[in-house]
């Protein structure tokens, strides 16, 4: 066990350990959703042994681990995971047998004889560092700067799972103390599947809405936009099957998965195709879960319009306002169900959004609401209305489909997720009478 060396650094250490306490992870059971950034981090290595670690006072407990078997904890040594935390940066051990830090940790002198050692440290918003992501092998290695970055970006994933855990606790403890309706608990328990707010895009604006056809049960829509590390940004919709608690964990581990994909890989089939492989791993026998989603790549070109790359599994299309007025309707027909089939299609389209243009994404909800005469709105009514309102920002589009919505009233039966992107048309140039 490390031993301070000052008053000051036993403070800095107990404030750490309060930190670890207050996210309540030690011990907790698996769940698969940091199994899956530990073999994320050992593919982006190519490593054959990874984990996500926390370090408690005295040991080192892995939350989850990846080609590391039997192993759930190891003892707080120096050299590896427990000096690793006293770095605010990737902490990089080429070659353990010959590196004074790491010689004598067990897992080098003993099984199984690690050489290569490579960890980020999970920081909360405080600074406090509650333990790493790490990756490990058995022959000795220098990794990339690209490598070590994205080592990086895994843990702030962790931090950010940790933070939503930590939210849902703290949100249901509080409404139960105060002995809160459901309803009140279930409007809560919604808001932490889904992002506070959305991120500034520059040269676009975007907008989300979640509208809850039942006010005491948690809906599955979800969406989600967030930037990529080559200056684009990926975005996300979606639908899982279900209501009530059931859906919230998928929403969430549906939501988290898509996120953690980009990273790796940020082509909207291949993060489609892996949220498909998780679902199927954690859902398996006569109890399936499936989504539908669309996946979305925008990259900002210097005249101020967007490239985008849309994939579909199984979700309504989305519906491109154009500058002359036109709807057009993005087609990913023929994608599939995430999570169900065994070898599912999913279906990329391309498009460009101009200034003056827009783009709304949708839930099902919306298209299967129904009129007052009982006739379902559907892909073809929405398109209607849309062509009428002729909403040109991402904030006037959602308030046309709340407009819609409260017409609809009794009739949406469903919840409805929005995301809606906009991009602002480009001012002229000023006359010589203006001048």
């Amino acid at each position: 066990m490390l031993t301070p060396s000052s008053g000051e650094e036993v403070s800095g250490e107990e404030a750490r350990l309060a930190a670890v306490r207050r996210y309540q992870v030690l011990g907790t059971a698996p769940d698969g959703a940091f199994d899956r950034i530990a073999a994320l981090a050992a593919r982006v290595f190519d490593a054959p042994m990874a984990s996500v670690s926390v370090v408690d006072a005295d040991r080192v407990w892995f939350a989850a681990t990846h080609g590391l078997d039997g192993i759930t904890q190891i003892g707080r040594d120096p050299g590896l995971c427990a000096s690793a935390i006293l770095h605010g940066e990737p902490y990089v051990v080429p070659d353990a047998r010959t590196d004074p830090r790491a010689l004598s940790h067990p897992l080098v002198r003993g099984e199984p004889g690690i050489r290569f050692y490579a960890a980020a440290p999970i920081t909360t918003r405080d600074g406090q560092r509650l333990g790493t992501v790490d990756v490990w092998d058995t022959r000795p290695r220098r990794p990339s700067d690209d490598q070590l970055a994205a080592l990086q970006d895994l843990a702030a994933l962790v931090m950010d799972e940790m933070e939503l855990r930590l939210s849902a606790l703290r949100t249901v403890a509080a409404e139960r103390d105060r002995r809160a309706d459901a309803e009140r608990l279930a409007r809560t328990l919604q808001r932490t599947l889904l992002p506070p707010a959305l991120p500034a895009v520059p040269g676009l604006q975007a907008a989300a809405a979640y509208h809850t056809a039942s006010a005491d049960e948690v809906g599955g829509d979800f969406y989600d936009l967030f930037p990529l590390d080559d200056g684009r940004w990926a975005f996300f919709i979606g639908d899982v099957c279900g209501k009530g608690a059931d859906a919230a964990a998928l929403t969430s581990l549906t939501r988290y998965t898509l996120r953690a994909a980009a990273i790796y890989d940020p082509d909207p089939c291949a993060a489609l195709a892996n949220l498909d492989t998780v679902l199927k791993g954690e859902y398996q026998g006569d109890d399936p879960r499936h989504c539908t989603a669309l996946f979305g790549v925008l990259d900002p070109a210097p005249d101020g319009s967007f490239a985008l790359t849309l994939a579909g599994g199984g979700h309504p299309p989305a519906l491109a306002l154009r500058a002359d007025a036109t709807v057009e309707a993005l087609s990913t027909a023929g994608g599939q169900l995430i999570g169900l089939l065994p070898r599912p299609r999913f279906v990329r389209t391309t498009t460009r959004l101009r200034p003056g243009e827009a783009l709304l994404m949708y839930t099902d909800g919306l298209i299967e609401a129904h009129a007052p005469d009982g006739t379902m709105l559907g892909q073809d009514g929405l398109t209607a209305h849309l062509s009428r309102a002729r909403p040109r920002s991402a904030d006037h589009l959602l308030s046309s489909v709340d407009e819609l919505l409260r017409r609809l009233g009794p009739g949406v039966t469903d919840d409805t997720a929005l995301l809606a992107l906009s991009v602002p048309p480009r001012l002229a140039p000023p006359t010589q009478e203006t001048r």
